[in-house]
């Protein structure tokens, strides 16, 4: 067995290695940019070498940076994690040329699979199901439109060197095909150096389900069961679970005896993942093999109880599986929450920055221990007080939870994910969790068009409707009844000046451009040594008890008799004496009044905001690459202004009606800030 391992990554991956290092008495290796320096991976490995600058590029990105590091410290084999080099069939056989062991497949598997239209004519070979379609370069887009018509519309048209969503059109007719074979061919010559296009039969309501495998070097190959992947946004996975709730277990044994074949067919040794589209009648076909550990390897970690890391790391050292596949369970439900740094409610743009509080929900399971079960597990590899840089990912971390089925597991992530305290920078927690109380999730009833279908024109706080409204403001008024009885015991008081706490209040809630609601409540039956009160409000009663400090953000208590979670802060950024609540995704921002402020409340004019339609703000944090415009210039609705880059995404802004440019406010290079000014029309 290794005795020291170096980890070529970065964030909660390098993290989860690290653990399971730790666990198994193998000493690690970090490296990191100059953006990381202060990362949380590199404080948990035992030695840390730096790489290079902040682009991955000039970082992550070098091999032989890596391979210079790896001899440096001794370490005699090297984890590439997700991304980066970890499907590098270079990387990999530069690591096997210089006697250090890639805990991964052999580069020969990595080839096989890591080309599109080679590992399609493979699986055909080995007998797994293929999509109908044309698997060899196409010379031009008048061929991909008579092989379109060949195959039958629908098509999907695909780079073959693609991924990430980059090169990939769906056609319904001639023009369609023609146009997009252009496009695919121009994007993939950009962005993979490879303009080599396919076409495919595309799959009607597609689910996205794939298979997790698990080979050594002595042939043995098992599956472990598979990951429901369809709840994707612009074909990035957002939700993630275990076992599916859709196919039948013929349909996953099946599954699963073919993927083993292919694993077979290419020698595969490592864990990998064999993802196939399966079709509204469970007609399956296989789409791609990654030939790494995936980012929900979690999941199937708690319903199997391996540690995936872990049989990386025996099979790359040479041991045989300890499993064989009747020994593979299926025990419970778990489910996967990718949290990103990124806001909801503008587009998803990234949101980088300073992480003022992080605090996720209390971990009941934890990486490299598949012992405990049934609970909550964090991934991360960041920190409160840390930076979220915006060279990389806008994954933060990922929120597992384990459930006895899963309807339990469904109830564990909405808890988990209203305990999880994230400021400084937006998160996707919101969005997540209008997902998990979607009636057509909890039915199981969704393909990868889901998030594009009911969320197509975006994502509003209206798409988050609360179950009981009337409890946020319930929990209002209960947190100001109790931050006022803490209040009398203040010491100094002037007699007769006391703080007086009262019964009856008005619970104000705030609206856009002063449209605020008025609610009468009465807080009453208080009682100090349980923290127990009872609102009433519009006919209704809510004993809400809580023993949590005051000062913390998550609150956790009891509503007539139901356990809650819920995050309360006060001190509006615009109104000190407001209060923020926020449960299962909704939020409402309140003041909590006498009846007298209340009253003269109502008498304040309302003061709108200042025009700022002749500026152009930042909509995002974020790198200012390109100022398209000059002073004086006119400019027409929809023409080109500046390009911000974040988080491996590149933002146009375009101008909303005519002007003219009167002023430049910020040049290329600038590190912007959200809502900061870029330029000023006349």
């Amino acid at each position: 067995m290794f005795t020291k391992i170096l980890i070529a990554n970065r964030g909660e991956i390098a993290c989860r290695v690290i653990a399971t290092a730790r666990k198994m008495g193998i000493q690690t290796v970090a490296v990191y940019s100059d953006a990381d320096k202060e990362a949380r991976h590199v404080k948990l490995a035992d030695e840390a070498v730096r790489l290079g600058p902040a682009p991955s590029r000039e970082s992550y990105l070098l091999a032989d940076k890596i391979i210079e590091a790896c001899k440096q410290t001794g370490a005699q084999a090297v984890h590439p994690g997700y991304g980066f080099l970890s499907e590098n069939e270079a990387f990999a056989k530069r690591c096997e040329d210089e006697g250090i062991a890639f805990i991964g497949p052999r580069a020969h598997s990595i080839a096989a699979m890591g080309d599109k239209i080679a590992s399609k004519k493979l699986a055909n070979e080995a007998k797994v199901n293929t999509i109908p379609g044309y698997n060899d370069a196409i010379s031009g887009p008048e061929q991909a439109v008579e092989i379109a018509k060949g195959i039958g519309y629908p098509v999907m048209i695909k780079a073959s060197a693609g991924g990430g969503g980059k090169g990939l059109r769906v056609a319904f007719n001639d023009k369609e095909a023609f146009e997009g074979f252009a496009s695919c061919q121009n994007e993939a010559r950009n962005s993979f150096g490879d303009d080599r296009i396919f076409i495919e039969k595309f799959v009607q309501e597609p689910r996205h389900i794939e298979i997790q495998i698990l080979g050594d070097s002595h042939g043995n190959v098992v599956y472990l069961n598979e990951r429901e992947c369809s709840i994707q946004r612009r074909h990035q996975k957002v939700i993630e679970e275990a076992p599916s709730p859709f196919i039948s277990e013929a349909t996953r044994k099946a599954m699963g005896e073919q993927a083993v074949a292919l694993a077979k067919a290419v020698k595969y040794q490592s864990a990998g993942t064999v993802e196939f589209v399966v079709g509204k009648d469970q007609d399956f076909y296989f789409l791609e093999m990654n030939t790494r550990l995936q980012v929900e390897h979690p999941v199937t970690e708690c319903i199997t109880g391996l540690d995936l890391v872990e049989q990386m790391i025996r099979v790359a050292a040479g041991e045989k599986l300890s499993i064989t596949q009747q020994d593979v369970k299926r025990d419970g439900w778990a489910i996967e929450c990718r949290i990103n740094a990124e806001d909801p409610f503008r587009n998803f743009l990234p949101s980088t920055g300073r992480l003022v509080r992080f605090t996720p929900p209390q971990e009941t399971m934890f990486q490299a221990d598949t012992s405990k079960k049934y609970g909550v597990r964090v991934d991360t590899g960041v920190y409160e007080g840390g930076e979220i840089p915006m060279y990389y990912d806008s994954m933060i971390a990922k929120l597992i939870v384990h459930g006895s089925d899963r309807d339990d597991a469904i109830q564990k992530m909405r808890a988990a994910l209203n305990g999880f305290v994230i400021r400084g920078i937006n998160s996707n927690i919101p969005f997540q969790a209008a997902l998990l109380a979607h009636p057509k999730f909890v039915a199981g009833q969704f393909n990868t068009g889901f998030i594009a279908e009911h969320y197509a024109h975006g994502f509003v706080a209206e798409d988050v409707p609360h179950d009981d409204p009337d409890f946020l403001v319930a929990l209002a008024a209960y947190m100001h009844r109790r931050y006022r009885a803490r209040a009398t015991g203040i010491s100094g008081q002037l007699a007769g000046h006391e703080v007086q706490v009262g019964e009856e209040f008005v619970v104000v809630t705030l609206g856009q451009e002063g449209n605020n609601q008025y609610h009468d409540v009465s807080v009453t039956d208080f009682e100090t040594d349980s923290g127990s009160s009872v609102v009433h409000i519009n006919g209704k009663d809510y004993r809400i008890s809580s023993t949590a400090h005051l000062g913390s953000i998550r609150i956790q208590g009891a509503c007539n008799g139901q356990g809650f979670t819920a995050q309360v802060e006060r001190g509006l950024p615009k109104n000190p004496l407001g209060l923020r609540i926020m449960h299962n995704g909704t939020q409402i921002d309140a003041m909590v009044l006498t009846p007298r402020r209340a009253e003269l409340l109502r008498l304040m004019p309302y003061k709108a905001p200042p025009d700022l339609s002749k500026f152009l703000l930042s909509p995002m944090p974020g790198l200012l690459v390109q100022v398209a415009v000059q002073p004086g210039q006119k400019v027409q609705a929809g023409e080109k202004l500046a390009v911000i880059e974040a988080m491996k995404m590149e933002n146009v802004l375009f101008a909303a009606q005519d002007g003219v440019v009167s002023k430049i406010a910020a040049a290329k290079g600038d590190s912007l800030a959200v809502d900061e000014v870029i330029l000023e029309f006349e």
